[in-house]
């Protein structure tokens, strides 16, 4: 049997899980602050940002918020420290420093 991941939250009974911890549904991270176990810490460099925003359909958390067609600062309650957003910024506006 399949459990809804959407309906797993941190009250779940362990019979609730999901076999293997997989995860049939996608968009589940806004429901949990992910962010704490991050080693790495991307770091906006808003003088350097050209608001192409390159960095924000790249990253697989969703961490970078836009509004009205610019981006704002990190999210860092979801963001992992994966980097990608860096490896895309063409403009160094984003930089990562090791910790959190």
């Amino acid at each position: 049997m399949r459990t809804d991941i959407s309906k797993i939250n941190l009250e779940s009974p362990y019979t609730d899980l999901t076999e293997g911890l997989k995860v049939f549904n996608g968009g589940t991270s806004k429901q949990f602050h992910t962010g704490e176990w991050r080693t790495n810490t991307p770091v906006f460099h808003a003088d350097k940002c050209k608001q192409c925003l390159l960095c924000a359909p790249v990253c697989p958390d969703s961490s970078i918020p836009v509004k009205d067609g610019k981006r704002g600062d990190f999210l860092y309650d979801y963001c992992k420290g994966c980097g990608i957003c860096a490896k895309a910024c063409p403009f160094d506006a984003i930089t990562m420093k090791e910790g959190k």
